[in-house]
C-alpha cells in the first residue's frame, strides 16, 4: 500500500508541475510568441511603406487602415 500512494504523490507532483509550466507559458511566453506572428503577419501585407520600411500602412481585421512598425525591432 505504502508504494502505491508514493506513486501516486509522483502522478500528483508531476501533474501540478506540468501545470505550473503550461500556465507560465500561457501567461508569460504565449503573449509575445503571438504579438510577434501577428505583427509578421500585418507586415507581410502591408503596403505604403517608407523607403525603409520601417513604417508600412495594414489593413486590420476590420479592414481599417492602421500604421505598423516593420522594421524588425520590437
Amino acid at each position: 500500500m505504502k508504494e502505491a500512494t508514493g506513486e501516486l504523490n509522483i502522478t500528483v507532483i508531476t501533474v501540478v508541475a506540468i501545470a505550473a509550466i503550461a500556465a507560465f507559458f500561457y501567461a508569460f511566453i504565449w503573449p509575445v510568441v503571438k504579438n510577434s506572428i501577428d505583427r509578421q503577419t500585418l507586415c507581410s501585407s502591408a503596403y505604403n511603406c517608407n523607403s525603409s520600411r520601417s513604417v508600412c500602412t495594414a489593413l486590420d481585421k476590420n479592414n481599417n487602415p492602421i500604421t505598423v512598425d516593420c522594421s524588425g525591432s520590437e
